[in-house]
């Protein structure tokens, strides 16, 4: 019984090695697609480069108005609307006419009164309808002036130690897609949030094509320093577990081919990843489709022999070496013999493996019986 057992543990161990063997062997080659692969897994690619590394912390938020550009129009004398040229939803300037007010003073007509902006802006609200009578101390239209907004982060109270009024931010609201703003901070709130342990950050962020709206989340990379010549590269092309961190270089020599290359990785920020070893400046690595690159195979993958020979026009070998004339000589001649038989030499060469550990495990075997006999 524990001779089987033993061989079996054997046995198990050879496997073991075989299949180490063949894993690396397939992580050492290039995987290599064709021009449909490529289009299909949508591969882009970006050439490393040392660059200016910050260290950032993460924040969630909100959008909102700048106080002091938000206005309110309203009338200095009662009457009634007979003209209203300003609706919700109306860009207006700073002087424009927006409503014209019939007063209650006697006369014939009664004097009649314009109302002006008082600032340029978006009409965010509106409460007054033709004819409807107004009062001095009634609101009757709110503008805001949206061309800059503020945005506001809960920088988590261990980090808020090291942001300055001047820090900058990254800012992606996901409501516009992948869009990246800039933003500067210009001020601390005035109490912090006990239940989120953060300290609000306003940000002031520039609104041009009007996009940003009051309420909207934003997600913030709140910049703590940076680092001069920090040899970096998108968060993208990061892939495996963490630990056996590797990225895909685009093969200099082979078109559409790439190589799983290891790497150990430093600090990573909301757009960049350090990278400590592995990889040169000038290498192109894998952004898009650098998940889904380490899945290609079936139909999308082509022989290395295949992309040698029709990248540099003549015949290699199967293992990509050049193909002399030794090599082309015993190949016709092995066509001669068997004639498409490639498949025919394979078995005979893993029967040959085969056999070749049966009868180690044998000897073993029979090595250990005798050891126990003469004990």
């Amino acid at each position: 019984m524990k001779q089987t057992n033993f061989s079996i543990s054997l046995s198990a161990i050879c496997l073991s090695l075989l299949s180490v063997t063949a894993i690396s062997a397939a992580t050492d080659a290039p995987i290599i697609l064709d021009a449909s692969g490529v289009a299909n897994l949508r591969i882009q690619t970006v050439e490393v480069e040392e660059r200016d590394f910050e260290t950032t912390v993460f924040a969630i938020g909100r959008i909102e108005e700048i106080p002091s550009k938000h206005s309110v129009l309203s009338s200095r004398v009662a009457g009634r609307v007979i003209e209203l040229h300003a609706f919700e939803g109306d860009a207006i300037a700073s002087g424009d006419v927006v409503a014209t007010i019939e007063t209650r003073l006697i006369g014939d007509p009664p004097p009649q009164v314009q109302l002006k902006a008082p600032q340029g802006g978006l009409v965010v609200n509106s409460h007054i309808r033709l004819g409807q009578p107004v009062q001095p101390d009634v609101e009757l239209m709110d503008i805001s002036d949206r061309s800059s907004m503020w945005a506001i982060a809960k920088i988590p109270e261990n980090e808020a130690a090291r942001v300055r009024v001047g820090s900058h931010a990254h800012i992606r609201v996901p409501a516009l897609g992948q869009s990246l703003f800039e933003a500067t901070l210009v001020r601390f709130g005035v109490n912090a949030d006990r239940g989120a342990g953060a300290v609000e950050g306003i940000f002031l962020l520039e609104n041009k094509d009007g996009r940003l709206r009051p309420g909207m989340r934003v997600e913030f990379a709140v910049v703590l320093d940076s680092r001069a010549d920090v040899l970096a590269v998108p968060r993208a092309s990061i892939q495996g577990d963490p630990a056996n961190r590797v990225v895909f270089v685009k093969d200099f020599d082979l078109p559409n081919a790439f190589l799983r290359v290891p790497v150990v990785i430093g600090e990573r920020n909301d757009r960049f990843v350090e990278v400590l070893s592995g990889l040169f400046p000038g290498d192109e690595v894998v952004t898009q489709g650098s998940y889904s690159l380490g899945f290609a195979g079936g139909g999308q993958n082509i022989s290395l022999k295949e992309a040698l020979d029709a990248a540099h026009g003549h015949e290699h070998n199967e293992d990509g070496s050049e193909l002399t004339d030794a090599d082309k000589a015993k190949r016709a001649e092995t066509r001669h013999d068997h004639g498409g038989g490639g498949a025919t030499h394979t078995l005979s060469l893993l029967l040959m493996i085969y056999a070749g550990g049966l009868t180690l495990l044998v000897l073993v075997a029979s090595q250990r019986w005798w050891s126990q006999r003469r004990g």
